[in-house]
């Protein structure tokens, strides 16, 4: 992702926002969920290999959360924009309304910034499962399990390397 700051009506200069680099926004261009092999997706001891059915269902959710994703940022930027603009109104405002604002400006910044980091995630996994390495861990490159990637399909480290990572 790249970061573009744009000017608005006003001739200020907004707050950055996050337009996609051409790689990631062709992995939703990409080949899609036809183009995948499940054959070819791993999947652990005594789990059952997945299906064309399963492959197409989890490339279509992750398809509808970059959607939503991208509208949840456009809205935030927009809130962000207001909020900017909105803060140089209040000359005569007392500590509490000051605060307040700051309390929201703040709020909208991190709910924008956590829905540009799923995005990302989705994006990465919607590339995986249309490219190479989808299902396997980062880490130990063991296979993830279908449970999991199909629970949680931005998922890049199997359960016992992600528990090893959160007790870090």
């Amino acid at each position: 992702m790249t970061t573009a700051r744009h000017k608005t009506s006003t001739g200020r200069v907004a707050a950055p926002s996050r337009t996609r680099t051409p790689v990631a926004s062709g992995a939703r261009a990409g080949a899609g969920a036809e183009s995948v092999d499940p054959a070819e997706l791993p999947v652990r001891t005594g789990e059952d290999p997945w299906t064309s059915v399963e492959v197409a269902e989890l490339h279509a959710e992750l398809i509808s959360d970059l959607e939503r994703l991208q509208a949840e940022i456009d809205a935030s930027e927009a809130a962000i924009t207001g909020l900017m603009r909105d803060s140089n109104d209040g000359a005569g405002d007392d500590q509490v309304d000051a605060g307040t604002k700051n309390i929201s400006r703040e709020s909208e910044l991190a709910l924008a910034n956590n829905a540009r980091d799923s995005l990302a995630q989705t994006e990465r996994a919607l590339a995986r499962l249309e490219g190479v390495g989808f299902g396997v861990c980062e880490s130990c490159g063991q296979a993830i399990g279908k449970a999991r990637m199909q629970a949680f399909p931005r998922a890049t480290l199997c359960v016992t390397c992600k528990a090893k990572q959160e007790r870090r």
